[in-house]
């Protein structure tokens, strides 16, 4: 079946940051990635690579406070667009599961675009959440306790149900961009083109 293009540009002004977000869901991974947070661009470009979703976020934030505003700000904004891109969801697979592994580090994540927020975020190790990532002399370092906060984020404002789970893990950076790649992964296969879906996926008609 035909479908519209799947795309969507959103920005958002406060006196805290500034962003810019576009996606095209039936994209090639395509990505342009600036929010002055170093790490959360890599994990933001690896979100992009393996949803096969074409990504631009620039992102000018109050990262001399520090990252939370900007990261906060980007994944609201990055979850507003992809909600208005799924548009009516006819069509959609719906459902998305992928466990994906990184060196020492195994992560599942698990998608439902179901219109219904709600972000489980479990299994990190303890200490996880005050590991720095990223930073040097001219960068802002990524508190690791964003991670989740990014999820729920995204989660709410694309309107998901999101499952993240860390199954095995002890480096750091491992742990983080896994869960960004599981996530990608179950979000594609979401938001795939299902060809013997004619409608809807759901009894009740809407998503």
């Amino acid at each position: 079946m035909e479908t519209a293009p799947r795309t969507a540009r959103i920005e958002r002004q406060t006196s805290e940051s500034k962003v810019l977000v576009e996606v095209d869901l039936d994209g090639s991974g395509r990505h342009d990635v600036s929010t002055g947070v170093g790490f959360y661009d890599h994990m933001l470009i690896s979100f992009a690579r393996h949803a096969l979703v074409d990504l631009t976020v620039q992102t000018s934030g109050d990262t001399h406070i520090d990252a939370h505003h900007t990261v906060e700000d980007t994944a609201i904004v990055l979850g507003q667009a992809l909600r208005e891109a799924l548009g009516d969801k006819a069509g959609v697979r719906r459902f998305g599961d992928a466990t994906v592994p990184l060196d020492e580090a195994l992560v599942q994540a698990v998608v439902d675009v179901s219109g219904r927020p709600y972000c489980v975020h479990t299994g990190e190790p303890e200490g996880q959440q005050y590991v720095l990532l990223g930073g040097g002399d001219q960068a802002t370092p990524y508190l690791g306790s964003l991670t989740r906060h990014v999820f729920e984020t995204i989660a709410f404002h694309a309107h998901i149900a999101l499952h993240v789970r860390v199954l095995a893990g002890r480096e750091p950076h491992h742990i983080v961009e896994t869960q960004f790649k599981a996530f990608a992964r179950a979000f594609r296969d979401a938001v795939a083109i299902d060809p013997r879906e004619t409608g809807v996926p759901s009894t009740k008609g809407s998503l």
